[in-house]
Formats: structure tokens, sequence, C-alpha cells
């Protein structure tokens, strides 16, 4: 009994394609959990897009996709200096954000910058650009300095235009001596990437391209849980490790998905609004009288967790008033965040 992602295959890819025609050159993201697909899947549909290069969170993933994967590996966590890593081939390309760290790496190496955006997460500033065309790599496809990466803001509360950042950081890399052939991107809108075309007809914007590719068409994909057992329950009657009390008459289900799948675990998440917080403040209340709404639903009806979720398996409380209960086999649709979940199956229908 699993954990399932069921996935409509046809339509999945018939999304892909159609981001790929929004955004020309763009270059496909798997890391992590693969955005619960696993990299491996995503590498071989990489493959079919025919983009020719796959981006990768770290030197580890990238290892783990060179025999899968025919085209070049971007590793997207900037390299450090003295970092052990795993041997990589010639196909691996490195991302750097630091003068120092470009200039520690062996001559030869393939080499993406990261630019410090407004994000100020990491990248080269501005002073530092001078300090690379001084290294000595070469500036062809092969070797030497690849492109420049530019990492933007989600949100802009400020209403800044996010085409002027981008193209300030490409005339202060032309005006240091740098190579402006190829700049990568993630978070720019594909209007906002025309503009850019617009005013640099000579630099391919190639857009690191992730969520969107993978899950952007939520309709094309099925999360479920297989159920375990169903036991009936009577109101006041005491249930689980905790030995709570059924708050009503009804039905304890055992159903695939715990903790080690990412059941039941959450991220934080930022508020805007404020019927958000209003919510988040709901559910914090409930929470402290020990109820707390699943990511289970069964005949439309989202349930409660009687308890929280084990490792392996969640239970669920449904009440009598619902839907005839589910027996052992059924499914249970599952809404759960795709990058925190881990499936035991995903399966094409």
């Amino acid at each position: 009994m699993t954990l399932s992602l069921y996935v409509d295959t046809a339509r999945w890819r018939a999304h892909q394609l159609s981001v790929l025609a929004e955004f020309p050159g763009l270059v496909p993201v798997a890391k992590g959990n693969g955005y619960g697909f696993g990299n491996g899947r995503l590498a071989a549909e990489a493959d079919r897009l025919g983009t020719g290069v796959l981006a990768v969170g770290t030197t580890r993933e990238a290892a783990g996709l060179l025999d899968g994967y025919e085209g070049d590996l971007l590793v997207l966590t900037p390299y450090r200096v003295g970092e052990q890593s795993p041997q990589l081939s010639n196909r691996v390309v490195r991302t750097v954000a630091h003068a120092e760290a470009f200039q520690s790496l062996p001559v030869g190496s393939r080499v993406v910058v990261e630019c410090m955006t407004t994000m100020r997460r990491h990248g080269i500033a501005h002073a530092d650009l001078p300090r690379l065309a001084v290294n000595g790599l070469g500036f062809d496809a092969r070797a030497g300095i690849e492109g420049f990466a530019l990492h933007l803001p989600l949100d802009r509360p400020d209403d800044s235009d996010p085409v002027a950042e981008v193209a300030g950081w490409v005339r202060a890399i032309a005006a240091a001596g740098l190579p402006t052939g190829t700049v990568f991107l993630s978070h720019l809108s594909s209007a906002d990437l025309t503009r850019l075309v617009r005013q640099f007809p000579a630099t391919t914007f190639r857009s690191r391209i992730g969520t969107r590719l993978w899950l952007g068409d939520v309709g094309s994909l099925r999360a479920c849980a297989t159920v375990l057992d169903a036991t009936p329950v009577t109101r006041g009657q005491r249930y689980g490790y905790r030995q709570h009390k059924a708050p009503s008459d009804g039905h304890l289900l055992v159903v695939t998905g715990g903790t080690a799948h990412g059941v039941g675990l959450e991220a934080p998440k930022y508020l805007h609004g404020v019927l958000p917080r209003a919510k988040g403040l709901a559910r914090a209340g409930l929470a402290t009288v020990n109820r707390t709404l699943s990511p289970y639903s069964w005949s439309g009806r989202q349930l409660w967790f009687a308890e929280p979720p084990h490792m392996q398996v969640s239970i669920l409380f449904l009440p009598a008033d619902a839907a005839k209960a589910p027996v052992p086999g059924d499914e249970l649709d599952l809404n759960v965040r795709h990058t925190t979940t881990h499936f035991d199956l995903v399966a094409d229908r």
C-alpha cells in the first residue's frame, strides 16, 4: 500500500511544451526531492524537451544524474573554496558567487557567475567584476565564464522594475570587459523577458524554471493515499497513543503517508493581508485543543487528523454523518506540497 502520485502524462508534457514556448531557451531545474517526481524522472523529461542544460541544486545531485542525462548539468549551489565534492565530468558547470572562489578553480573549469541582485542572498558585487577579467580563463563556450546568473525576488512591493535591474547588470558586465553572451535568469516573467531581448539582442537570456514547469498544471497531477484500515468508534471511546476521546460516532481511518513522506510537516509561510493572517490564527487556536485539519479528503470532504501523523501512516477521523466509510484498499485524495513530499509511487495514467 503506497502514497501515490498519478500523472496525466500527456497533459503534463503538453504543459511543459507550453512553458518552453513561452520561455525559449529555458533551463529546467531538478533538485531536492525532484518536485515530488524524483530527479531521475525530471532529467528524462528534460532530455525530451531538448534544452541541452539541466540545473541541479548540488554537486551530489549532479553526480547522480551524469549517467541518466546526456546534456550539461548546471550546479546552482555556489562553489566554496576548499569544498569536498564528488568527481565530476566536464559536463558539469559550477556556479561561483565570489571572486575568490572563481580564482581558486582550476584553469579550464566551466563557470557561471552569480551576481548579487536585490535578493541579497549571494553573488558577486559590481565592484568585483573587474577581478574576473584578469583571472586568465578563456571566455569561449568550452572554458571559463559561460554566463552570468541573476536570481531575482518574487515580489516587488517597492514597484521596482526587474528589467531595469537586469539591464544594469548586463551593462556593468560589458563595461568590465566580460562576456554578455548568455545570462541565466530566475523569476522573470515572459513579458519582461521580451523587453530584455529587445534591449540586448546580442545576449541570450535563459530562464531557469522548476516549479512552474513541473507543477504549473495541478490538474495533471493527483496525489492519493491508500486506506489500510477503517475502525468504527463511538463518541467518547478512547483511541491512539494518547488515548484521546472520539468527539462523535464515526470511523478511525488508518491511511498511508506520515512524517517520513513529509505529511504533516509544514514550512513557514509568508502571509499577506488580513484574511490569511486571520486564518492562520484560527488554525493555531484549533491546534491548541488538538484539532488539526489533515491534507486528506474523502468524497470531497477534508478530514481531521485523529492524532499527529506517525512515521509512515496517519490516523484520520471520519464522522458518522459523512459519506459511506472507505474500506481497505480505497484511495483518498491528498493535497500536499510536492516539494516536501516523498511519494512511494509515481505512476503515469
